[in-house]
């Protein structure tokens, strides 16, 4: 009995959706998706934008040190809740990598996990980012609202307003981000 090129059409297509399902096809194949429909982050309007305040917030930087926020104060800043584990965080972590390779001297970038020091070496040592990790300290005040689950950013400008506020993940490696960040620069 012959088989139906049709039914080996199906059978092939099959596969390849279960592939998703249960190799790690899937997890770059979602990844890939991910990064595909993420556009540029929504910018607040003027009239909208909030103030922070208070910049005195404690955190821990890559080698478990304290610091405070308050160094940042009058400088243009993104801030970005994320973590190793949620797949949006890992697809938006390469863009922000990008931006950070253009912008690396010239603002402060807060990307910040609540997680274990451990898990994050080992995702960030993985991908090859070298962006700053930054640790959030549980408890503690915050300049900004900490969201319930990553991916969430926070672009500041020198006087403190916020001038995006990205729930979800987001492309920040655009040349429409890269235009609000110049024009921030140059405020």
């Amino acid at each position: 009995m012959a088989v139906k090129k049709k039914t080996v059409l199906n059978i092939v297509v099959i596969l390849f959706i279960l592939s998703f399902f249960v190799t790690p096809l899937g997890h770059y194949g979602k990844l890939f998706l991910n990064r595909i429909f993420s556009f540029s982050p929504y910018v607040v309007a003027e009239a909208n934008r909030k103030k922070i305040t208070d910049y005195d917030w404690r955190l821990k930087d890559a080698d478990w040190n304290f610091f405070n926020f308050q160094k940042s104060q009058g400088r243009v800043i993104l801030v970005n809740f994320w973590a190793s584990w949620r797949l949006p965080s890992e697809a938006e972590l390469s863009s922000i990598q990008k931006l950070y390779d253009t912008y690396k001297d010239k603002m402060d970038f807060y990307i910040i996990t609540n997680e274990d020091r451990p898990p994050v070496e080992e995702f960030i040592a993985k991908q090859g980012y070298t962006f700053p990790v930054t640790y959030l300290i549980i408890g503690d005040k915050s300049a900004v609202k900490i969201p319930e689950k990553p991916p969430y950013s926070y672009l500041i400008d020198k006087d403190g307003y916020i001038v995006v506020e990205q729930d979800g993940i987001a492309n920040w490696n655009t040349a429409t981000v890269k235009k609000i960040v110049d024009d921030l620069l140059a405020e």
